[in-house]
């Protein structure tokens, strides 16, 4: 069985796997122990890691704070805001209704403590219009959070756009960029993107670590206040022994992807050009704007072709989804094709295949005839 289900999570690199393993059973060290040379080693390992995640985003090594994944760090930029936000009478907050439910829960939450949230709509093609948020701005908006890649359809929204825009605002601008670290770069160097979350399972690096990139604006730390507290750690952000050997894979990880991100790409467009003919048959609808489209992933429905009834007809031979496996344990309709205006039987068919630079040739021959059978 070939796996398409890149966007969930990726498989590691084999450079990613040594450095974790050396750091789990030779460099076991902790890098907060100050008075031998395991620690310090650590230490060193864990800087070398700050040093390659903050080159990906053209940021300042310590403006890195490690966490245990990007629904953390989205928690941080969100609820981290909440003390601030209060004490300057900025309750404002604008996002998106195709949002992650790490942005769109702890949005709730604020909201039941009084503060106001706008959730502009998209356009029919899966991207928000930079004009859109513009248009929402208002003089106490104290937060801009809007994702960079849609993990459902790979749409690649304006942040660049959004960013220049907000030039003359002092909102402060997230962008959850768990599905466009590493593959979509150029725009997360935007100077005037204030918070970036990541994953480091999204770029082939080891599950359970993260990143919040929070820069300064000059010498003006963003307000945030911690969500937990005990220990110091993350300069005060984030509480907790720091997991070194997934930090360090997540290091390396960034570095490789920085690499090799246009060799990837190149690798990714290919794949996609496959799936596209080999689905050709079928008369896909393709749900997004494809020029605005990564080219790992493609969410599509066939006409007549019920999801669950295609996963268990294909089941043995790719593995891949109907929905974000990190939304819930069990399928629920989207909420970002809903947004798109999909119809329902588009909704209900619909079906995302990732891939990326790793994965093997698929038998798309079999693919046609397994679905052909139950259509």
């Amino acid at each position: 069985m070939i796996y398409l289900d890149c966007n969930a999570t990726t498989p590691m690199e084999p450079l990613v796997c040594e450095a974790v393993l050396k750091y789990m059973t030779e460099e076991f060290g902790n890098a907060g122990s100050r008075t031998h040379e395991f620690g310090l080693r650590a230490k060193q390992a864990v800087q070398r890691a700050r040093d390659q995640i903050a080159e990906m985003v053209a940021a300042k090594c310590d403006e890195v704070f490690f966490t245990s994944g990007a629904t953390e760090s989205n928690n941080i930029a969100i609820l981290g805001l909440k003390t601030y936000g209060e004490q300057e009478t900025k309750k404002h907050i604008i996002s998106t209704q195709i949002e992650h439910k790490a942005i769109l829960e702890p949005l709730a939450a604020l909201e039941k403590n009084g503060f106001e949230i706008t959730l502009v709509p998209v356009t029919k093609g899966g991207f928000v219009e930079a004009a859109t948020i513009k248009k929402a701005l208002r003089k106490d908006t104290l937060l801009v959070s809007v994702m960079h890649v849609n993990n459902e359809t790979g749409i690649v929204q304006p942040i660049a756009e959004i960013a220049d825009l907000l030039s003359e605002h002092s909102a402060y601008f997230h962008v959850d960029a768990a599905q466009g670290f590493g593959k979509d770069i150029p725009p997360l160097c935007h100077p005037r993107i204030d918070m970036i979350s990541a994953s480091a399972h999204k770029i082939y690096g080891p599950k359970g670590v993260g990143a919040l990139i929070a820069r300064r604006r000059g010498y003006q730390k963003i307000p945030l206040s911690p969500l937990m507290y005990g220990g110091g750690q993350e300069r005060g952000l984030r509480a907790g022994t720091l997991p070194v050997p997934l930090i360090i894979g997540f290091g390396v990880a960034t570095e490789l992807a920085l690499k090799y991100a246009k060799k990837r790409t190149q690798t990714c467009r290919l794949f996609r050009n496959q799936v596209l003919d080999a689905l050709a048959p079928f008369k896909p609808i393709i749900h997004g704007e494809p020029d605005y489209c990564l080219p790992h992933v493609i969410n599509f429905s066939i006409s007549g072709l019920d999801s669950e009834a295609a996963m268990l007809a294909l089941k043995g031979v790719v593995a891949f989804s109907n929905g974000s496996a990190c939304t819930s344990s069990s399928y629920t309709a989207s909420h970002v094709l809903e947004a798109m205006k999909l119809s329902e039987e588009e909704i209900e068919g619909a079906l995302r295949m990732s891939w990326c630079h790793f994965t093997e040739q698929v038998d798309w021959d079999e693919v046609v005839r397994c679905l052909s059978q139950i259509l």
